[in-house]
């Protein structure tokens, strides 16, 4: 059973700085995406960076620029970087495992960590 453990969130001030991390374990096979969702109250999660394990990244707009991804594809762990924060950062901020694996046909499968707070006050 794969599992995703976050840590690093807490409670920061606009234009401070923050580091998540995240430490995967169990099934984890060569190719992969591994990357940080967020979900602030009320609104739907959405991406805010990921990283292949051959490290290709992809950053949502809102934090291009002043977040980092960065991974250890021998200790299956990932980092977010984000600095100047903005009270719109403020979310819980999950980490995410997406894979494939063969059974009859190609399977997807798109593990989740249990999520850290992060607050950004203002």
């Amino acid at each position: 059973q794969v599992q995703l453990v976050e840590s690093g969130g807490g409670l920061v001030q606009a234009g401070g700085s923050l580091r998540l991390s995240c430490a995967a374990s169990g099934g984890i096979f060569s190719i992969n995406v591994m990357g940080w969702y967020r979900q602030a109250p009320g609104k739907q999660r959405e991406l805010v960076a990921a990283i292949t394990s051959g490290g290709n990244t992809n950053y949502a707009d809102s934090v291009k620029g002043r977040s980092t991804i960065s991974r250890d594809n021998a200790k299956n762990t990932v980092n977010l970087q984000m600095n100047s924060l903005v009270p719109e950062d403020t979310a819980v901020y999950y980490c995410n495992l997406q894979q494939w694996r063969w059974a009859a046909t190609k399977v997807h499968n798109d593990y989740w960590g249990q999520g850290t707070q992060v607050t950004v006050s203002s």
